[in-house]
């Protein structure tokens, strides 16, 4: 069978932007400020200020499986947090998100830029037991402690519905970040119960585990993460999602949430977060 000219041409073109496509992933774009992204496609991009890989989260829909929210009854009495099958929750616009939680290196470098003084001290010891190396998740933080960082980065922190969204990794309705098979837990999240994968007794350090399906890792497991939103309508309370290395597999649930006065000025020993540019 003999291609014409035009057929050959159209499959060489195809052959060359290929290529290109492979060059751009692999070239490291390096963003300096949420102003920079207007344009950026790649798929990856390295943060300049704080050095952290983020990875970029399409726009999309998305409807759960089962998801918490409020639902009003025939009374018109209010109940908060009750499971409703079928939430159809929207993320309107593509984001960036850090594929890692932020460690303690990074904190680290965001105290030594800023002089940021927490409201009660940081326990240190705490930390250098359950979170030992650069390498691993920074804790005992505060919601504020973790707003402040993500505005010396200049990111932010998710909202709770980009939380879920990127922690689905493109999955729709599935139970865990990884899909419904249990089974296969400790290939993806370090949680209580040490086993396959998960050697540690506490924290891992970051990106030990399996990635979702977008490049995430850790967004079951390994510490609690603080997400932008109040909890409730009472805003007495913060958003917290993901679960942690002390917790059961079913706090490693996509749709779970937990909560924390953000006022209750204390972190916690399995508490941390990650960041994420892009509107809201």
């Amino acid at each position: 069978m003999v291609l014409n000219k035009s057929r050959i041409f159209a499959m060489l073109l195809m052959v060359i932007m290929a290529v290109l496509v492979r060059a751009e992933d692999a070239k490291e774009v390096v963003i300096a400020s949420a102003e920079e992204l207007k344009g950026i496609k790649a798929k990856k991009i390295t943060w300049k200020k704080d050095g952290a890989k983020m990875v970029r989260v399409p726009e999309g829909f998305r409807r759960t499986e089962d998801s918490y929210t409020k639902l009003t009854d025939p009374s018109g009495f209010v109940v908060e947090g009750d499971l409703v099958p079928g939430a159809l929750v929207k993320v309107s616009d593509p984001l960036y998100m850090d594929t890692t939680e932020v460690t303690v290196g990074q904190f680290k470098k965001f105290l030594k830029s800023t002089g940021y003084k927490p409201e009660k001290p940081i326990d240190w010891g705490g930390v250098y037991i359950l979170s030992p190396t650069d390498k691993h998740p920074m804790i005992y933080v505060t919601w504020h402690d973790a707003a402040a960082y993500a505005k010396w980065a200049g990111k932010r922190l998710p909202t709770e519905a980009e939380w879920e969204f990127a922690a689905r990794g493109g999955l729709i309705g599935e139970e865990f970040s990884w899909g419904d098979d249990e089974s296969i837990a400790h290939e993806y999240a370090n949680f209580s119960d040490t086993g396959g994968k998960d050697q540690w007794e506490y924290c891992a350090p970051v990106g030990s585990l399996k990635p979702n399906g977008y490049g995430l890792y850790d967004m079951s497991g390994n510490v609690w993460e603080w997400c932008q939103d109040w909890y409730d309508s009472n805003q007495s309370k913060r958003v917290m999602r993901g679960g942690s290395w002390n917790n059961s597999s079913i706090n490693l649930r996509v749709a779970n949430r937990y909560y924390l006065n953000p006022f209750v000025y204390h972190g916690y020993y399995f508490y941390g977060f990650r960041c994420v540019s892009g509107s809201k």
